[in-house]
C-alpha cells in the first residue's frame, strides 16, 4: 500500500509539477532547447532561404527601373554605288551614329519609386516568413513536448494498473475477489500500452515535421524537449493589435504595395507624354568634307486607346486590390490576435484549475478508491475510473500547457519582433 502511495505521488507531481528548462538541461546534453530549434530554422530552412533570396532579387531590380535606356551605336556604309561599290562620289560617306532614348522627365522617377517599394515589400515578405516558421517551429516543438510529458504519465500510470493487478490477483487468491477484476485489470493494461504505442508512432510523425522546418533529414533524433510553466501576462487585444499595426511585416508589405502601386498609377499617366530621342552622327567622306548630323525625335502615342490608358487603368485597378488586401489583413489580423489570446487565456485559466483544484481531489480519490477497494468497500471498476479519470485530468493539465505556448507563439509572429510576451 506503503509503496503504490508513493507511486501515485509521483505521477501526480510529474502532471502538477512541470520541469523547468533548466531542469530538462540538467538531465542530459541531448536536450533540445527551444532557442536552438529556432536559430536553426532561420538559418536552414530552405523556404525561408528562397524567400530571402526573392528578396534579394527584387532589390537588383531597384537600380534598372531608374536608369536610362541604353544608348545605341551603329555604323553604315551610306551610298556606295552598286556598279562600282570601291568607288567615292559625292553623296558616299562612312556613317557613325549614336542615340540615346531620354524618357519625359518623372517616369524613371516613379518607376525606381515603384521598385523600391516593391523590394521592402518582398524584404518584409521574407521577415513574415521568418516569423511564421518560429511560429511553426514553436508549435511542433510544444505539440512533441506535450506527447512526451503524456507518454510518461501514461507509463507512470500503467505501473500503478500493474500495481492494482497486483492487489486484485492477491484478493482473488484469498477468496475476497472475482475473477473479472483481474480481467478488467489486464485489459487496462494492455489499453493503456496501446495508447502509450499510438502516441509513440505520433511523436516519430511529429519529430520528422520538426527536422523539415530545421532543415534536417526526417529521420534526424529530436532529444529531450523543453516545456515551460505557465507565466507571464498577456497585453489586452487592442494592445497586441496596436504592436501588430506597428511591427508585422505582413501589414507593413501591404502598405508598401500600395505606394508602389500609386508610384505605378503616377508613371503610367506620363506614358501619353513623348519620349525623347536624341541622335548624333558623323558621315566620313574621305575626298570630300565630312559631315555631321544631330537630330531629335519624339515618340507619338498614336495607340493610346489601346496601351497607354489601360495601363492607367491596371494601375488603377492594382492599387484598389492593394487597399482592399490590406484592410483584409488587418481585419485577419484583428482577428486572429483575437482568437489566440482567447485561447491562451483559456488554456492558463484552465491549467490553474486542474493545478490547484482539479488533480489533487482527483488524486485523492484514486487513494481513497484504492483503501477502500482492498477492504471490499468498493468493486474494481470504481478504482478503475477514478485512475483513469486522474490520467485524463494528468495529460489535461499537460495540454493545456502546451496550448497555451502554442497561442503565444501564434501572438508573437503576428507582433513580431519580439514583444516580450514570451516569458
Amino acid at each position: 500500500m506503503e509503496r503504490i502511495h508513493m507511486r501515485r505521488l509521483a505521477v501526480v507531481a510529474a502532471a502538477v509539477l512541470l520541469p523547468s528548462p533548466q531542469q530538462l538541461c540538467g538531465q542530459g546534453s541531448d536536450t533540445l532547447r527551444l532557442a536552438e530549434a529556432v536559430a536553426e530554422a532561420r538559418r536552414a530552412n530552405p523556404l525561408l532561404q528562397a524567400a530571402r533570396y526573392r528578396a534579394d532579387a527584387a532589390s537588383e531590380r531597384v537600380p534598372q527601373a531608374g536608369t536610362l535606356p541604353d544608348p545605341r551605336f551603329s555604323f553604315g556604309l551610306v551610298n556606295r554605288p552598286i556598279d562600282d561599290f570601291g568607288t567615292d562620289i559625292m553623296m558616299t560617306m562612312n556613317a557613325f551614329q549614336l542615340s540615346q532614348r531620354f524618357p519625359w522627365p518623372g517616369k524613371l522617377g516613379y518607376g525606381q519609386t515603384e521598385s523600391e517599394h516593391l523590394a521592402r515589400a518582398d524584404q518584409l515578405d521574407a521577415d513574415e516568413a521568418e516569423a511564421d516558421l518560429v511560429a511553426r517551429v514553436k508549435s511542433v516543438y510544444y505539440k512533441l513536448a506535450f506527447i512526451d510529458r503524456a507518454v510518461r504519465i501514461m507509463e507512470a500510470t500503467r505501473e500503478l494498473l500493474r500495481d492494482f493487478e497486483q492487489v486484485t490477483t492477491a484478493r482473488y487468491a484469498v477468496g475476497a475477489g472475482i475473477q473479472q477484476d483481474i480481467l478488467q485489470a489486464q485489459v487496462a493494461v494492455a489499453s493503456i500500452s496501446a495508447d502509450i504505442r499510438v502516441l509513440g508512432e505520433r511523436r516519430i510523425a511529429m519529430a520528422a515535421r520538426l527536422n523539415a522546418l530545421l532543415g534536417r533529414i526526417a529521420m534526424d533524433t529530436i532529444g529531450a524537449l523543453e516545456l515551460p510553466e505557465i507565466d507571464g501576462v498577456l497585453p489586452s487585444v487592442d494592445a497586441l493589435l496596436s504592436i501588430a499595426s506597428s511591427n508585422r511585416p505582413a501589414l507593413q508589405a501591404a502598405e508598401e504595395r500600395v505606394a508602389a502601386a500609386q508610384a505605378g498609377y503616377k508613371e503610367a499617366r506620363r506614358e501619353l507624354y513623348p519620349d525623347f530621342d536624341l541622335l548624333l552622327g558623323y558621315g566620313q567622306r574621305p575626298q570630300f568634307d565630312d559631315l555631321v548630323t544631330i537630330a531629335v525625335g519624339i515618340t507619338i502615342p498614336l495607340w493610346a486607346g489601346s496601351k497607354q490608358l489601360p495601363l492607367r487603368r491596371e494601375k488603377l485597378a492594382l492599387e484598389s486590390a492593394y487597399e482592399a488586401r490590406q484592410l483584409d489583413l488587418y481585419n485577419e489580423t484583428y482577428a486572429r490576435l483575437t482568437e489566440l489570446r482567447a485561447a491562451a487565456d483559456r488554456a492558463r485559466e484552465l491549467a490553474g484549475l486542474y493545478r490547484t483544484s482539479i488533480l489533487p481531489q482527483a488524486a485523492a480519490a484514486v487513494e481513497s478508491a484504492l483503501s477502500a477497494y482492498r477492504v471490499g468497500q468498493v468493486d474494481y471498476m470504481t478504482l478503475l475510473t477514478n485512475q483513469m479519470t486522474l490520467n485524463q485530468f494528468e495529460i489535461e493539465t499537460v495540454r493545456l500547457t502546451a496550448d497555451y505556448h502554442e497561442a503565444t507563439a501564434g501572438i508573437e509572429a503576428l507582433t513580431h519582433p519580439d514583444t516580450g510576451i514570451e516569458q
